[in-house]
């Protein structure tokens, strides 16, 4: 009952506005429409959020995206059930332009809430509080000195930061609390700004000993600490923050909105998971020095040089492949499904012989099989659906269904007026009544009943993941 009466009212506060919303959009150009809110997002039935790429935000780990913000995202979007693009991007002032060039409706970065940013943005309620810390190096023989020794050596009063270069981001919250901070001592401290290195880039430097100092967020600092044990995050330079997320100073619907649903999760088991997984989980440190995460060798799979070569036989962009992989067998070449599917492809018995892999064959062996496969549904389409991106999804659901009921599902598109070379909403949306008698009873259907919602997801989640990838992987 709570969820009828909550999708009621958000039903209701979106047609109430959308009326006045709608009849004032009509004199305004593209370029000087309104800022994206509630509306815009309902009726575009996706959330677009810019958030940051970092071993705790955002990556990619053994093929799955991943992060704090990715999962509290995720959260997001299936609450208000439509679609999530991601746009990476590190850094902020390019972040708060995209905001308020309505290219993305939300920041999704734990951001420090300050006066000056509030100028410019709306912050949601906080997400968490931290305070900002001072990242130093631990003498070389750090692990044999006692404590009060290396206590000694050590910053650990904030005046002693005095005629010190610390390095940070640009025009971060960070570089703002130094410069506050060496006011507030009548003294300097020599702040070096970098316009192209992220927080945890310049961690990594202070634990390599090419830069002394910088500063991050506490959370963050701890986090990095199980990478890099030699680094020191004890000396704080600031008070408990609360951080947020941010929206458009005009989309005082969307604000309403995440501030109710951050309320409701900040408390959650779920929400404690999700933190606990990414701040606290010990976990984190196999990740960091695993070549399967993203930010370190910028590979998907130990599989990757085989879906290289293989996938130019189909003139398939590799990271569509290991997608596509990905969705079928998390690459494990051990799995063998319900059905008798097997390996990486899960290419059933048949299929698997005709194209010529065995089940003990090797991993190579069952992506060039797989590619073969694939190579040969593309073969089936080419004349019919010219446009290589278009018959790309077509292959997809091909895949994962079979040609037959993609072939009926075009069908009973044109039947019905529809244009049968487009996937998204014409094809797509037949497939998915291939489970319904009115329409796999057809006399345009060959191939009976199937599970259409199932091909209809798998080409959005590989599609999806493939996007992901893309902005991350080269």
């Amino acid at each position: 009952m709570k969820q009828l009466l909550k999708a009621l009212r958000l039903v209701v506060l979106i047609t109430l506005i959308l009326l006045g919303y709608n009849a004032c959009n009509q004199s305004r150009t593209k370029k000087t429409s309104m800022p994206h809110d509630l509306p815009d997002i309902m009726t575009r039935g996706k959330l677009i959020a810019v958030t940051d790429y970092n071993s705790s935000s955002y990556f990619i780990y053994r093929g799955a995206p991943m992060g704090y913000q990715y999962d509290m995202l995720e959260l997001l979007a299936k609450h208000l059930d439509v679609d999530l693009e991601i746009i990476v991007e590190n850094n902020l002032d390019k972040a708060f332009e995209m905001l308020q060039h309505n290219e993305c409706d939300l920041i999704a970065m734990s951001l420090n809430v300050t006066k000056d940013r509030q100028q410019k943005v709306n912050f949601t309620k906080p997400i968490g509080q931290t305070r900002q810390v001072l990242v130093q190096r631990k003498p070389e023989n750090w692990q044999a000195m006692a404590g009060y020794n290396l206590e000694n050596e050590l910053i650990r009063n904030q005046l002693d930061l005095l005629g010190k270069t610390v390095h940070v981001m640009a025009n971060s919250a960070f570089a703002e609390r130094l410069k506050n901070l060496s006011d507030e001592m009548g003294d300097t401290i020599h702040i070096v700004e970098s316009e192209k290195l992220e927080v945890e880039q310049l961690i990594a430097k202070v634990a390599k000993g090419e830069i002394a100092y910088t500063v991050a967020d506490e959370n963050v600092a701890l986090l990095n600490q199980t990478y890099y044990p030699n680094i020191d995050v004890a000396t704080a330079i600031s008070f408990p923050q609360n951080q947020a997320w941010a929206v458009n100073k005009k989309s005082l619907i969307w604000l309403d909105e995440l501030n109710n649903w951050i309320e409701q999760t900040n408390g959650s088991a779920l929400h404690a998971v999700i933190y606990n997984k990414y701040f606290k989980d010990m976990k984190a440190r196999s990740r960091s020095v695993s070549p399967y995460l993203s930010l370190n060798k910028g590979q998907i799979s130990e599989y990757d040089k085989y879906i290289k070569k293989h996938s130019k036989y189909i003139d398939w962009d590799w990271r569509l492949l290991a997608s596509l992989i990905y969705q079928e067998s998390r690459f494990n070449p051990q799995v063998t499904s319900w059905a008798g599917a097997f390996g990486l492809m899960q290419l059933m018995p048949t299929t698997a012989r005709r194209f010529g892999a065995t089940h003990s064959g090797s991993p190579e062996e069952h992506i060039k099989a797989g590619v073969k496969f694939i190579k040969w549904i593309d073969n089936q389409l080419i004349d019919s659906i010219p446009d290589v991106d278009e018959r790309i999804k077509f292959i997809l659901a091909s895949y994962n269904v079979g040609l037959g009921h993609v072939l009926d599902a075009r069908r009973l598109t044109q039947a019905h007026g529809g244009n049968p070379n487009i996937w998204d909403n014409q094809v797509d949306e037949f497939l998915r009544n291939k489970s319904n008698p009115e329409y796999y009873n057809s006399e345009w259907v060959k191939y009976g009943y199937c599970r259409g919602e199932e091909p209809y997801n798998y080409v959005k989640e590989v599609v999806r993941r493939y996007e992901l990838y893309k902005r991350v992987i080269q």
